[in-house]
């Protein structure tokens, strides 16, 4: 049975399909339950529901191509040649579908109307809040032949649906999406970034095969920017993408697919895996398109699947021996990119952020799928197989001498009657949601920041010299290291598969380096250690970078700091004459004072949380900036430069 089939409907879509649970009430006062910010992650977010939509008339088998353009004006343009959001009355509301679907909450055909059999949108929200937290939005549907046009201002009806004529081809349907992203409700930007639509888009049409996407920004006429998406392999061309994209040597040139249907044709899986010669694993889940970024049912029983089958194998053909353990989760892990994509007719999804799927029987499915047949595949590819379980082996042995060093560093720890960094300036109170740490920069520098910290809640802890890449190590040669170990042990969590986040010592942890190419350095092995080895702290928020000051502008007896070379020259214009400047160097040039008002004071201070938004991207960029290979760095620094701040 091919596994697409599955989505595919044959029951009439109609207006009578489209089911009305309650009203359209509350998103513009609190859309951030609907789209999870107001920022720029929440303006895309409209971008990505009116594509949704698109793409679940796609999976229902009447759609092909979608077209999305980002025109002048911050308008948003999206078209699909579906059905056609339906036309006809509604007869609960006596409003015409498209109507409702626009203006009423929790209206579509996603509620057991029976036309879609997979879908996305499950909340049947997406529409509907587009519209309300836009200044306008029109909407064109061709639905046999005929032209119907409605308008919309901040979620209102303000046209009623209206005939526009007609198409030469009376069997040309689909639909047509314009809007405008309301001002009042995105106050910090309604300017969408092309390669961020870009990065989702793409991702659609891997999981989609066959599916044609076209983006264009038409923002600027003399710049018009342009990409097309179609993918035959699907998830498979996803893996080859994502691991061409990080330059990284695979194990096996072959991508192994499997793909599977439930008896019951209510749910299907389809997973898409490679190994490479990295260290670090990439997992990605999805479900009916929706990436779930805290896994679930289907991610959990990939793992337990792949772990089992692989111990099996290697006992059968004598690659581990009887006094051997088992290898690990980790130990099978480590290298593999892998995608899973499941599609399900009743996709149960935990939070209103979809971050996770709750489905149990997906699980059988996918274990089921994968004990069969990468069991197979190995029987029948001894080489790669014999590739895979090198690496899986060489893994196990550095997780030993990992565990090894652990116990020794704890034993030594014991035998020291400390459980702190001597260097360590630690604050008097042990209220995690009130304390933070400063990692700085050198001994003169992080004695400043002692002199200047407030001592109830900020502790210190400096950092010398160039720490260890862990982008090119394994985990045990963290165990030991005289530069990461003591930032281990004052935040108390452990690392790897020991971190336990809820024994984290400091609620903020504040990255504090020069701006200079150095300080740039270590504050990307300090993230690349956190994000591989730590990866709780960033994805909860818990990781800052401070933003101490460029300039020291003096004039009389006042003083001001500038934090770049625009705010120096807007200060500097104010000023007029007779003043003074200081460029700092580094944070030492400044004294406990200074460093204080400037960048350590909660009242007066600026920082950066460093946040993950997109993991598959987050990988490959440590991976290009942080790996071996030298070729890749160098294109990303020359695509980048330019918009680099530069102080010659």
């Amino acid at each position: 049975m091919d596994t697409n089939e599955i989505t595919k409907v044959e029951k009439e879509y109609d207006g009578d399909q489209i089911q009305v649970l309650e009203g359209l009430e509350a998103v513009r006062k609190r859309p951030g339950m609907y789209i999870g910010s107001t920022g720029p992650r929440g303006l895309h977010h409209l971008v990505y529901e009116i594509v949704d939509n698109a793409i679940d008339e796609a999976l229902a088998g009447f759609c092909d191509r979608i077209i999305v353009k980002l025109l002048p004006g911050d308008i948003v343009y999206v078209s699909d040649n579906g059905r056609g959001i339906p036309v006809g009355v509604q007869h609960k509301t006596g409003l015409p579908a498209v109507t409702v679907v626009f203006t009423i909450l929790h209206a579509g055909g996603k509620f057991g109307g029976g036309s879609y059999k997979v879908s996305g949108g499950l909340h049947g929200v997406g529409a509907s809040v587009v519209n309300a937290l836009s200044e306008w939005l029109e909407v064109r549907v061709v639905s046999d032949g005929v032209i119907y046009k409605q308008r919309f201002e901040r979620g209102k009806a303000v046209t009623e649906l209206e005939e526009k004529g007609t198409v030469e081809n009376s069997r040309m349907n689909g639909t047509d999406v314009w809007f405008k992203a309301d001002p009042e409700i995105f106050r910090e930007t309604t300017v969408y970034e092309y390669e961020t639509l870009q990065t989702r888009l793409r991702e659609q049409a891997f999981l989609n095969a066959g599916i044609r996407i076209e983006l264009s920004d038409e923002r600027d006429p003399e710049n018009i920017l342009h990409s097309e998406f179609c993918y035959e392999g699907g998830v498979s061309s996803f893996v080859d993408y994502l691991n061409k994209k990080k330059a990284i040597e695979v194990i096996h040139p072959e991508i192994i697919h499997f793909s599977a249907a439930a008896e019951d044709e209510n749910s299907t899986a389809e997973i898409a895996l490679q190994y490479t010669e990295s260290f670090n694993e990439l997992i990605l889940s999805f479900a009916n398109n929706i990436h779930t970024t805290d896994g679930g049912t289907h991610e959990d029983g990939f793992k337990r699947a792949l772990t089992r089958v692989m111990n099996d194998y290697a006992r059968k053909y004598n690659i581990l021996k009887d006094n051997d353990k088992n290898l690990s989760g980790e130990d099978v892990r480590e290298g593999l990119t892998c995608v899973i994509s499941v599609k399900l007719k009743d996709a149960q999804f935990e939070g209103q952020t979809k971050a996770r799927l709750g489905n149990t029987e997906i699980s059988g499915l996918v274990s089921s799928m994968v004990s069969e047949k990468l069991t197979t595949f190995l029987e029948e590819n001894p080489a790669t197989a014999r590739a895979i379980f090198d690496k899986a082996l060489a893994a196990s042995r550095a997780r030993e001498a990992a565990r090894k060093a652990r116990d020794l560093a704890r034993r030594k720890t014991a035998l020291e009657n400390t459980t702190l960094p001597g260097k360590l300036a630690d604050c008097q109170s042990r209220d995690a949601s009130e304390t933070e740490i400063y990692i700085v920069e050198g001994d003169s520098a992080g004695g400043s920041a002692k002199g200047g910290r407030d001592r109830k809640f900020q502790a210190i802890l400096p950092l010398w010299g160039k720490m260890l890449n862990v982008e090119k190590a394994r985990l045990d040669k963290v165990y030991g290291n005289e530069k990461l170990m003591p930032v281990v042990t004052a935040l108390g969590t452990g690392i790897g598969e020991d971190f336990d986040l809820n024994k984290l010592r400091y609620g903020k942890i504040i990255i504090m380096a020069d701006a200079d190419v150095d300080g740039s350095h270590i504050r990307t092995l300090l993230l690349t250690f956190f994000y591989r080895f730590m990866r709780p702290l960033v994805e909860e928020g818990h990781v800052y970078l401070a933003q101490p000051p460029l300039f020291r502008l003096t004039k009389g007896k006042r003083h001001y700091y500038a934090f770049s070379d625009p705010e120096r020259d807007q200060i500097m214009a104010d000023l007029g004459a007779n003043y003074e400047i200081q460029r700092y160097k580094g944070l030492g040039e400044m004294d406990s004072e200074q460093l204080w008002e400037t960048t350590m004071d909660p009242a007066r201070r600026t920082m950066r949380r460093v946040e993950v938004e997109d993991a598959a991207e987050a990988d490959e960029i440590f991976t290009v900036l942080m790996g071996d290979k030298v070729e890749p760095r160098r294109d990303f620094i020359v695509k980048f430069a330019k918009e680099a701040n530069w102080d010659v």
